[in-house]
């Protein structure tokens, strides 16, 4: 609470004592006059009294006549009879004592209006607290965080995997260090950078570490600490918060979550140029035009939905760079394995190496995640350290989801199940270019999952040709062919597998133009991401004719695939019958226990019953 809210309430309480100080004396005003209980005798006596009210302490009337003062009206205190006669009898004087009770009635008065006023503040206060106000006066208020070198420990060694966004970043401390270098040659530094990258690789990580490098004030705020309640909030914390930088500079500004601030105007049914978070984006803009780059302001921003920001906040001379904050390769994995495994106590025959080639597509947050999940196990196990046995007894904690032993399948559904799961596992050993299989299980894993088989690649792959896709198909599918080639029935187990084999087959004929028919041509942009988000918009722009060829394209791709699914299961039928009534008794069956392999290259899949 500011000092003028405090001198308000001290009118407050000052108006109410003056108001109680009147109202005492109006009443001592009256045409009422205090006498002694004698006199009132003494009155009585003489029969000058007209009415009296007799209370318990006191006695109130009206005389006949006016006493000598002018006043009609009376009150005395009342006295024992047996103390008033004896008095009477020796001619004394006496009278009541009429106790002051002016500090008693003031209090009576003013004490519960304070008590109900302070009350009132306090809730006032605690509520504006909790919808992030901090009181009336501090509404448009920055509520920024400022961190120095010294507040956070986080610097670019504890970094890795991410080379070009560091090279990026310490060009910007470099420059907020020492500008001379870049203004001799005329350069100036960036006003905005923005981080892009799916959740988890490191982007605020990456902003921490700028702190801790930069000897400069470092503003730290989330997208989303602008958007209040009431209209212009946020606006003003925006002027607020560079009028704070100004004051600082050199510094930086770090907005994390941009696109809860700087969602592109009129996307949404609701846009217009009234609405809250429009105004604040466009304080942001003009606050971007606004500062000199010279004053050694510097905005960075963190976001993994790029696509929906206003195009007017990317332009240059805005944010004049887009890093991109990826998943790690095999050689960013293992460098982050390395940072993390500091921290817990590992084992000296493990290799970090392998451990990073059994992770692809993890990012940094998930390595971080493997190497507590990893420790945990061991801890579990009462072991001194981590071995290799517990990253991968975590990588599959993490992928597959935590074991149910206490899921009891009946025997029907157990032999279903192994036969389906060696259905994938035997078309991805008959395949070429698919990756080896690891691991056979038939023990429930996750929510859904009552089985699994696990492939792991033995490198990074970003393209896959049309019969690399076409074998991907084929393993989805060996489960569902394995079920109806030894049962001569179908079950629910597929389910999963038939939402990816379409997807899969719908992409190779409308998005890569991978079916002959249909030609070279990319019939539903819509249908792409970017960065894991799909983007917004798009539309059918073909006729029904050719909606019914790629459905037949669609199907026929698919058909394609189950029966070179089955053709390998019916020629190695025997074999599988074998292990399955292994798999039947161990319930999980290691790579070493399975057929080898043909030439093992593609990407990880773990496929599911459900």
């Amino acid at each position: 609470m500011d000092r003028k809210a405090h001198i308000n309430l001290w009118y407050f309480v000052f108006a109410i004592l003056a108001l109680v100080t009147f109202q005492n004396w109006w009443a001592t005003q009256k045409q009422v006059e205090t006498i002694p209980y004698s006199e009132f005798e003494t009155l009585l006596e003489e029969g000058q009294i007209e009415e009296i009210m007799v209370g318990p302490d006191k006695l109130k009337g009206k005389l006949k006549s006016p006493l000598a003062g002018g006043r009609q009206y009376f009150e005395t205190t009342r006295v024992e009879l047996d103390l008033a006669s004896k008095l009477a009898e020796q001619n004394v004087e006496f009278a009541g004592n009429i106790p002051n009770t002016f500090f008693r009635d003031l209090l009576s008065w003013v004490l519960p209006a304070l008590i109900f006023v302070g009350i009132w503040l306090f809730f006032i206060r605690r509520m504006a607290e909790k919808q992030g106000m901090g009181g009336l006066m501090s509404v448009g208020k920055s509520k920024a965080k400022v961190y120095v070198e010294q507040d956070t420990k986080t610097t670019f060694k504890d970094v890795a995997g991410v080379e070009e966004a560091k090279e990026e970043l310490q060009e910007v401390v470099s420059f907020l260090t020492s500008p001379e270098k870049y203004r001799r040659v005329g350069a100036r530094s960036p006003k905005g950078i923005l981080l892009v990258g799916p959740p988890g690789t490191g982007k605020t990580l990456l902003a921490r570490a700028v702190a801790g490098e930069a000897n400069v004030p470092f503003f730290s705020i989330s997208g989303s600490e602008f958007v209040e309640m009431f209209v212009g909030v946020g606006a003003a914390r925006v002027r607020d918060l560079f009028e704070q930088a100004r004051k600082s500079s050199p510094c930086i500004i770090f907005i994390d979550e941009l696109d809860a601030l700087g969602r592109a105007r009129g996307a949404g049914p609701y846009g217009g140029g009234h609405d809250e978070k429009e105004q604040t984006l466009n304080q942001l803009l003009a606050e971007l035009d606004g500062f000199d780059t010279s004053s050694g302001i510097v905005l960075l921003a963190a976001t993994n939905r790029p696509e929906v920001l206003d195009p007017a906040l990317m332009r240059a001379g805005r944010f004049d760079r887009q890093v991109l904050v990826d998943r790690p390769d095999k050689t960013g994995r293992l460098a982050i394995l390395k940072v993390h495994a500091k921290k817990i106590a590992l084992d000296s025959k493990v290799d970090l190496a392998q451990v990073a080639a059994l992770t692809p597509g993890f990012s940094g947050a998930d390595l971080a995640n493997l190497c507590n999940e990893a420790a945990i196990m061991a801890a579990r196990d009462e072991r001194h350290s981590v071995t290799l046995s517990d990253f991968n007894d975590a990588i599959e904690r993490i992928v597959a989801g935590l074991e149910k032993k206490n899921r009891l399948l009946n025997p029907l559904e157990r032999k279903t199940v192994a036969y389906h799961e060696l259905g994938h596992a035997f078309v991805a050993l008959s395949l070429p270019g698919q990756d080896p299989v690891h691991k056979v299980s038939i023990i429930p894993r996750g929510i859904g999952a009552l089985g699994y088989t696990l492939q792991r690649p033995t490198e990074d792959r970003f393209l896959m040709t049309t019969e690399e896709l076409r074998h991907k198909m084929a393993v989805l599918l060996g489960g569902r062919a394995s079920e109806a080639l030894f049962f001569n029935e179908i079950s629910t187990g597929a389910s999963d597998d038939l939402v990816k084999t379409t997807d899969i087959a719908r992409s190779m004929v409308t998005r890569y133009g991978m079916d002959e028919n249909l030609g070279q041509i990319a019939y539903e942009t819509e249908r792409g991401n970017f960065l894991g988000q799909p983007i917004e918009g798009g539309g059918r722009r073909f006729s029904e004719e050719t909606a019914r060829e790629i459905d037949i394209a669609v199907k026929q791709l698919i058909d394609e695939a189950y029966a070179t699914a089955r053709n390998i299961l019916e020629r190695r039928r025997a074999e599988l019958e074998r292990l399955a009534e292994i798999l039947l008794e161990k319930e999980t069956l290691e790579e070493d226990e399975l057929p080898a392999p043909l030439t093992p290259r593609a990407n990880s899949v773990v496929e599911q019953v459900e």
